[in-house]
């Protein structure tokens, strides 16, 4: 292997060097039984990002609305406690949240396709820790999802 190609692998990142040394990886929640793309399929990036906007947005309106000073510090912590209580109750009950039903997407769980409240609530208290959420698998599920046994897969 010359210098070109070891630069270019590395700059392409360990997946792309890997699938080219011949290892398959298979597609994204093949390994959890789900299909490769349609409905049941694991959500994109993009979708979850929008989906995440939307819900954080509306919990800052709503956060807004209950204090009447102005935007402050304290907005953005009504704001955090108001996208804690809609992402655990919406996903505990029906399986998305505003943000992930306008862009297509709900939450199930890897066993029995039904979340239930204990897993929403721990789901949504790691997401707003922000960290487990950036942290990802190979499925594209981020550390959040997998503690929660939970993945989330497109309408």
């Amino acid at each position: 292997m010359d210098n070109r190609q070891a630069i270019g692998s590395w700059l392409s990142g360990p997946r792309t060097a890997a699938e080219e040394a011949g290892v398959d990886f298979g597609y994204r929640g093949e390994q959890l039984g789900l299909p490769e793309e349609g409905p049941g399929s694991i959500a994109r990036p993009g979708r979850r990002l929008g989906a995440i906007a939307v819900d954080w947005g509306l919990s800052l309106l709503i956060a807004y609305g209950l204090i009447t000073q102005g935007y402050d510090q304290a907005t953005s912590n009504w704001a955090l406690l108001v996208f804690f209580l809609l992402g655990a109750l919406t996903v505990g009950t029906v399986g998305f949240t505003p943000g992930k039903r306008l862009f297509g997407l709900r939450v199930v769980t890897v066993d029995t396709g039904r979340v239930s409240p204990a897993r929403a609530l721990l789901r949504t208290a790691l997401l707003c820790l922000a960290v487990p959420a950036l942290i990802w698998d190979r499925d594209g599920r981020g550390l959040h999802d997998r503690l929660a046994r939970t993945v989330e897969v497109r309408i």
